[in-house]
């Protein structure tokens, strides 16, 4: 390879301007080898990595920093800057210990969830082939350099500029870049040098995607300098969209913080015409509404999502967006394609049906030999036949030749056994890769069929005609090529004329033509994927592969359903989820999966299937009410378009449902946006889908899925829980200080006393509430209204019961302490501080699931809860009988009765709240949200 030209790579104008070769000469690229790693380490180094922006890791310092970004630190320092002009050096210091303390907590919480998160995103990396050195290999798209030759078909997103060297029937969806919703076709061809970008028909772009066909290109610019980095160069970087899930919460918070700053500003203005100290009654406002304020909520929303989301990963779901971890626990509809997600998605030949009957085959097992047993009937789907071909049918060699070569997949280990075709013996399509498997045990190689009959062309598999075609090189001396066709049985018998029968050609009547398809019907209700093969003598590259065909038969391939899905549906179905399939399968093949799998409950009669044909559109359906009903009713589409999917989506979405979609190609992407919960698979799908779905399943299962559901739900029931036990919790420190202040009594807390009870009772139980597993029937409940609060009226009901509750112990304390005991305000004051804290303590019972037991409850389960007890008794304690934090604190210790007092009258919120809980449960049979509420 030559030195660089003196114009560089990445600095060539107009590359849709010059001929392919020309911009492969400039760029200095071999495009049968590629680039070297000496000259990719060079250009690297000139032009830096491929992305538009790096994602930066968050520095420690900047976390921290963050931690004092809050109105909750701002009231503290307000706070210490009050004691410390009054001279209340102890105080002071204190509130600074505070200030401490509470930012290392949220310091450490935060980097865990931040880091979790950036391991997440990590994950999502895209990757591209490129030619080097001679190979193809898979890289990260950040390592593209100019120069570069990259290897792209359907399903791949474009991370770099690139100049089409080669194509076949390449399209491209630019919608992103120029707006145009329609595909672009593409060829390697030049165009002016001011066409515009969009009728730039030789160029591919970062950020777009290839909707159908393959080809090759060279890296003409990456990084900022392609046509999507100079926009975004352009455009300020955006803050961070807020899911709705913060939006609530940053709402909630500001909320507390205009009623609590008014509730303190009256406490203090109330105390000072009292004849209360200025200096106290300021320091206990503030204190006040930072104890009011719950400042942990964030922190613990954060460690709830991200402890979520990693669990999600661990059983096999990336959620790629937070505000999908809300949505997903009110999923209500699960539209689901069967190919992978309910069935294996491995594919094994079992039957090969020629024109003479059909021969049951059996190319799974560890042997090298295709055993056959030819049968006058259609047999069953898995034959058992024993006998080794030795010399195989003429029509049979023939239908294994054309499944080999019009093939895009590869086999590992040549001459090894492959048994299971779709579990990592090979590369490619799990179909393909069965034929593959099904012609190397009958004796046919692929690598030495194709040295025999060289590929010269390829027309790719098309959607819209549901077959794909290879021109092959031959010496039989009858023409020059052989095209070699396959897919779909009733795309490829329309397009025959001819039939090999018994080894001869023979014209293909339509009497025959009918028997065929009546044979295909009835093996695709087994559950079989049916394909047909066919193939024609040809001199010419050029011509229509797709006429004049000689039929040469089926292949009937098993896929069989998963293992694990009828167990996921049925708890889908005790969740009050409908599993509705979508598929562009024959009816009935998903007719015999959905049985199966037990879709329909369990219904004897065959189940209604919808075919794409018969789909009325959704401005048809709204003006006949009996036909919409039929639809919404129905859980089985077959032979379903991307525009019908999203017609689907859209009906349901109408009707009020939560809607999650499942995908894997790019004809998903539009369907997985428009749902509300799009999901692609991980293994099969393409790079489109995974970018469009907001959860990406790394298993393929459809298990993985419902798994989401329930942590979705978990999740949000956690930050619930946590949220309601944090207010009533605050709420009664208000009421507390409120109602002693109107009534003129001495304040039964005191303001550092406040914000040692808002450190210990607010942040350690509640972060233990947060983490918490799974509440009992999570699953059997029907799903939450995506309109529901996080608090709505009946929580603010129990909230403020609670705290009255709670309001009524501590008081009734202080008061049998200060006119019953007669004892002085030091020691009265230390035994309502001890039952407010030991009653806030107790109260995380109470958020127990009225559905559940007293001694038996996910909060009882829980060993965080009791960690968290253990750690603020211990706290209390030191407290209490370390004489320096004593003397900061204005506590002493109780002594044998005031314990007693403390501990009886802490438990009397205790009390209340299961009885409340236990009166809840008498009243309804089925729970609905947290207990008490």
């Amino acid at each position: 390879m030559k030195d660089f030209p003196s114009t560089s790579p990445g600095d060539i104008q107009a590359t849709w301007a010059k001929p392919a070769d020309e911009v492969i000469r400039e760029c200095n690229t071999d495009p049968e080898k590629g680039l070297s790693a000496k000259e990719v380490h060079q250009r690297r180094q000139q032009y830096g990595p491929n992305m538009l922006r790096e994602h930066k890791k968050r520095s420690l310092w900047l976390i921290l920093a963050e931690q004092f970004q809050s109105l909750i630190i701002g009231l503290l320092a307000a706070a210490a800057a009050v004691a410390f002009w009054f001279g209340e050096w102890i105080e002071g210091w204190a509130i600074l210990v505070v200030i401490i303390i509470n930012t290392l907590i949220g310091f450490f919480t935060e980097l865990r969830a931040i880091r979790s998160m950036e391991a997440l995103f990590k994950l999502g990396k895209m990757r591209t082939r490129v030619r080097r050195e001679g190979r193809v290999e898979e890289i990260d798209a950040t390592d593209l350099v100019p120069g570069d030759i990259v290897l792209v078909e359907a399903g791949d997103i474009i991370t770099a500029d690139l100049r089409i060297t080669e194509a076949s029937r390449l399209q491209a969806d630019e919608s992103a870049l120029t707006g145009e919703s329609l595909p672009v076709a593409k060829e390697k061809d030049p165009v002016d040098e001011d066409t515009v970008l969009a009728e730039r028909r030789n160029m591919l772009y970062k950020g777009t995607a290839v909707t159908r066909g393959s080809g090759e290109g060279v890296v003409v610019a990456t990084g900022t300098k392609t046509e999507l980095g100079t926009i975004s160069s352009l455009v300020e970087e955006a803050e961070e969209q807020q899911t709705p899930l913060e939006e609530r919460l940053d709402k909630l918070g500001h909320r507390l913080i205009i009623v609590t700053l008014i509730i303190a500003l009256f406490v203090v203005i109330s105390g000072i015409v009292a004849g209360k100290e200025l200096f106290l009654m300021i320091e206990t406002g503030i204190a006040l509404a930072v104890a009011a304020i719950p400042e942990g909520l964030p922190v613990v929303a954060t460690i709830a999502l991200a402890k979520g989301l990693r669990i999600m990963a661990s059983r096999n779901a990336l959620v790629n967006r937070l505000s999908s971890v809300e949505t997903l626990g009110a999923t209500g509809i699960i539209c689901t394609d069967k190919t992978g997600t309910l069935t294996e998605n491995r594919m094994t030949v079992t039957m090969a049906v020629l024109p003479g009957g059909p021969i049951e085959l059996d190319a799974d097992g560890e042997g090298n030999d295709l055993a056959v047993t030819e049968q006058n009937g259609l047999g069953t789907a898995g034959g058992t036949g024993e006998k080794p071909v030795l010399e195989p049918e003429p029509g049979l060699t023939r239908l294994l030749e054309i499944g080999a070569l019009c093939n895009n997949a590869s086999l590992d280990n040549r001459g090894a056994p492959r048994g299971d075709a779709g579990s990592g013996g090979g590369t490619g399509d799990p179909l393909e890769i069965a034929l593959l498997t099904a012609g190397r045990k009958a004796g046919i190689e692929v690598s030495d069929l194709a040295e025999r009959y060289p590929e010269v062309r390829e027309e790719a598999f098309d959607p819209e005609v549901k077959m794909m075609a290879t021109w092959n090189r031959v010496e039989d001396g009858e023409s020059q090529y052989r095209v070699h066709v396959k897919g779909a049985p009733g795309a490829v018998m329309e397009v025959c004329d001819r039939i090999l029968e018994q080894g001869s050609v023979k014209p293909l009547t339509p009497e025959k033509k009918e028997e065929l398809k009546k044979v295909n019907r009835e093996l695709a209700a087994q559950g079989l994927r049916m394909l047909a093969l066919a193939y024609k003598g040809s001199d010419e590259t050029e011509a229509d592969p797709y006429e004049h065909l000689i039929y040469t038969g089926l292949v009937a391939l098993l896929d069989p359903p998963r293992k694990d899905i009828a167990p996921a549906i049925e708890r889908c179905r005790k969740a009050g989820i409908r599993v509705i399939m979508i598929t562009g399968d024959q009816s009935e093949t998903a007719r015999y999966i959905a049985g199966a799998v037990g879709l329909l409950g369990g219904e004897e009669e065959l189940p209604e299937v919808i075919h794409g044909n018969d789909l009325p559109s959704n401005e048809e359906l709204e003006s006949v009410p009996e036909e919409k009903r039929a639809v919404l009713e129905t859980s089985i589409f077959a032979r379903i378009s991307p525009g019908q999917k999203l017609n689907l989506i859209e009906l349901y979405q109408q009707e009020g449902h939560i809607v999650a979609m499942t995908g894997d190609g790019v004809n998903d992407a539009p369907a997985l946006k428009k749902a509300d919960i799009g999901i692609a698979m991980g293994q099969r799908g393409t790079q489109v889908a995974r970018e469009a779905a907001d959860m990406v399943l790394t298993d393929d299962s459809f298990s993985s899925i419902v798994a989401a559901i329930e942590q979705g739900r978990i999740i949000f029931g956690n930050i619930r829980r946590f949220i309601y036990y944090l207010m009533s919790c605050n709420v009664s420190e208000v009421l507390v200080v409120g109602i002693a202040s109107l009534l003129g009594t001495p304040l039964p807390i005191l303001p550092l006393q406040i914000l040692f009870l808002n450190l210990v009772t607010d942040v350690f139980p509640a972060l233990a509430l947060g983490v918490g597993e799974a509440e009992d029937g999570v699953m059997e409940r029907p799903p939450r209204p995506p309109e529901e609060p996080i608090l709505d009226d009946t929580h603010w009901k129990g909230i403020f019961v609670y705290g009255l509750i709670i309001t009524g112990s501590v008081l009734s304390v202080l008061y049998i302490a200060l006119w019953v005991l007669e004892l002085d305000n030091r020691a009265a004051v230390t035994l309502s501080f001890l039952t407010l804290a030991l009653t806030q303590l107790w109260h995380v019972f109470n958020m127990r699931s009225s559905s559940s037991g007293i001694l038996d409850n996910t909060i009882i389960r829980n060993g965080w809860v009791w960690g968290a007890l253990l750690l603020c008794v211990l706290l209390l304690l030191l407290a209490v009988y370390i004489p320096p934090i004593a003397a900061v604190l204005q506590v002493q210790p109780p002594g044998i009765v005031g314990w007693g007092i403390v501990l009886g009258f802490s438990l009397i919120p205790l009390i209340a709240g299961q009885s409340w809980i236990w009166l809840k449960s008498k009243r309804t049979s089925q729970a609905a949200g947290l207990g008490a509420l």
